[in-house]
C-alpha cells in the first residue's frame, strides 16, 4: 500500500491533534465508501459525519479526520472542512504536478475525463472518480494528490455566486479551461453576464504564466480573455483550435502547429469541441498534441453523459442515447443534435431543466424548434418540458407525466426496433429511472 499521508504530514498540515501513528492511502467523506487504510473525514452535511466514526473504523479506516472522539487514531481539528481544505493545500504545495482546472457551465466532466486520457500519454495523471466540482469536492480531489503526480485535473462548478474563485485558488491551475458560458443556474445567479463573471473566476487561481483556455464563440470571449495573461482560444470560429471540419466521430482540427485528425469513440460536435479545449490544455503545457490526440481515441461518454447502447424493445433493438445525468439548455441542444443524425424513428424523452428561476418557461419554450427538427415522438416529464411540448406539432406529442416513473410504462410501451431514443433532464427529475426501466427489458 502506498502511503499517501503519514501522521506527521497530518499533523502538520491540520494543525490538529493525532496520538497514533497511522499510514493512510486515501481521503474520503462519504463512509459508504470507506476501505481499509482510509482517512475518513466527518463533516458536518445534512448528516453528521461523526456519527458514522465508528463505522468507518469497522471497515478498515486508518484514521479519522474529526472534531471530537477518543479513539486514537482519530485527527482532532476544530473545523474537519476546514481541515480537509487545508489538506488539499498542503497536497497542492507538495506536488510537482501540472494542474488543469476545468470549469464550464455544461461538459465540466467530460473536460476532464479526457484530461485524464490525454495527460496520461505523458506520465502519472490524477483526477477523481466523480463530479467531486465543489466546495468538499475539489479539496478532497487535492488532498488525494499523489506526491509524484506529473499531472493533475480538477473540475471545478458552482451554484450560486463567489464559489469558483476560491476553488481556483486552491488549486492554483497552470492551465484553467472555460468549457463553455451557458445559461445552468441562470436561476440563482440571475444574468448570463453574472455566470460568465463566476466562471470567469477560474482565472484568478492562475499560476505566475498560466495559461487560460477559453471558448472563442462566447458572447463573453473578450471579457475574459481581458483576466488572463495568456490566452488559447478553441471552437467553431475564429480560434488558435478551430474545429474544421466533424463527421459522426472524426474530425479535423486546426491548431497553431497545423491540421490535426481525431477520433473520438463517442458521436457529437460538441465532444470534438470539448476535444479542441484538451488539446489546447496539452499545449499549453508544452506537450506532443498528436500523442494526446491518439489517446483520446480511447474516450467514451460515462453513463448518463450520452452513453449509447442497444435495448430490448417489443419486435427487436433500439438504440438508447444515455442523457439522464443532467441537462441544461446548451446540453439538450447537443443532444438533439445527436439524435437528429440516427436513422429510424427518433424519440425524445425530456425532462424539466431546474435552477433556471424566472427563465424557466421561456428558455424550456424555445426549445421547440430544434425538438420538432430532431424528433419523431416526444414525452415528457415535468411542467416546464410539458408546456414545451404544447408547442410541438400534434402528430410529436407523446405522453407528458408529472414524474419519471409515471412515464415508465407509457414510455416502454411507445418503443419499437430501430428507433433511436434519448433520454434527457435535470438530475433532480430522476430520468436515470427510466434508464433502469429500459435496461431491465434487455
Amino acid at each position: 500500500m502506498t502511503t499517501l499521508w503519514n501522521s506527521a504530514q497530518l499533523r502538520a498540515a491540520s494543525g490538529g491533534r493525532l496520538l497514533a501513528e497511522v499510514a493512510v492511502r486515501r481521503v474520503v467523506f462519504d463512509s459508504r465508501q470507506v476501505a481499509p487504510g482510509d482517512l475518513f473525514v466527518a463533516l458536518r452535511a445534512a448528516r453528521d459525519g461523526h456519527d458514522f466514526i465508528a463505522g468507518a473504523f469497522a471497515a478498515g479506516a486508518a484514521a479519522a479526520l474529526a472534531e471530537h472522539g477518543d479513539d486514537p487514531r482519530t485527527l482532532i481539528v476544530p473545523d474537519t472542512l476546514a481541515a480537509l481544505h487545508a489538506l488539499g493545500a498542503a497536497a497542492r504545495d507538495r506536488a510537482p504536478a501540472k494542474i488543469v482546472a476545468v470549469t464550464g457551465s455544461v461538459g465540466k466532466a467530460t473536460v476532464e475525463e479526457m484530461l485524464r486520457l490525454a495527460l496520461r500519454a505523458f506520465g502519472p495523471t490524477h483526477a477523481a472518480d466523480a463530479s467531486f466540482n465543489n466546495h468538499i469536492g475539489v479539496p478532497t480531489t487535492l488532498a488525494n494528490l499523489p506526491a509524484d503526480a506529473a499531472f493533475a485535473a480538477i473540475e471545478i462548478g458552482m451554484n450560486s455566486r463567489g464559489e469558483i474563485g476560491p476553488l481556483a485558488r486552491l488549486a492554483r491551475p497552470h492551465v484553467a479551461i472555460i468549457s463553455n458560458i451557458g445559461t445552468a443556474h441562470i436561476g440563482r445567479l440571475g444574468s448570463q453576464a453574472a455566470i460568465a463573471a463566476e466562471k470567469g473566476d477560474i482565472l484568478d487561481g492562475l499560476e505566475p504564466g498560466g495559461t487560460a483556455v477559453l471558448p472563442a464563440d462566447s458572447m463573453f470571449f473578450e471579457q475574459l480573455r481581458k483576466r488572463a495573461p495568456r490566452v488559447l482560444a478553441f471552437g467553431l470560429g475564429a480560434a488558435d483550435f478551430r474545429l474544421l471540419h466533424h463527421a459522426d466521430r472524426l474530425s479535423r482540427i486546426a491548431t497553431p502547429l497545423g491540421e490535426i485528425t481525431l477520433r473520438l469513440n463517442a458521436p457529437g460536435r460538441h465532444l470534438a469541441e470539448n476535444a479542441c479545449a484538451v488539446l489546447a490544455a496539452v499545449h499549453a503545457l508544452g506537450l506532443d498534441l498528436h500523442r494526446a490526440a491518439a489517446a483520446l481515441a480511447r474516450f467514451d461518454t460515462g453513463a448518463g453523459r450520452g452513453q449509447r447502447r442497444a435495448i430490448i424493445v417489443p419486435g427487436g433493438a433500439a438504440t438508447l442515447l444515455d442523457e439522464s445525468y443532467n441537462a441544461s439548455e446548451a446540453s439538450v441542444l447537443a443532444a438533439l443534435d445527436v439524435l437528429k443524425v440516427h436513422a429510424g424513428r427518433r424519440v425524445a424523452v425530456l425532462g424539466d431543466m431546474l435552477e433556471l428561476g424566472e427563465h424557466g418557461p421561456a428558455m424550456h419554450e424555445a426549445l421547440a424548434g430544434a425538438v420538432a427538427e430532431s424528433a419523431d415522438l416526444v414525452h415528457t416529464v415535468g411542467p416546464l418540458m410539458g408546456g414545451m411540448r404544447l408547442l410541438l406539432p400534434a402528430h410529436l406529442r407523446g405522453e407528458a407525466a408529472a414524474d419519471s416513473a409515471s412515464l415508465a410504462g407509457p414510455l416502454r410501451a411507445s418503443l419499437r426496433a430501430g428507433d433511436a431514443v434519448l433520454v434527457k433532464g435535470s438530475l433532480g427529475m430522476r430520468m436515470a429511472d427510466l434508464i433502469q426501466t429500459l435496461d431491465s427489458a434487455s
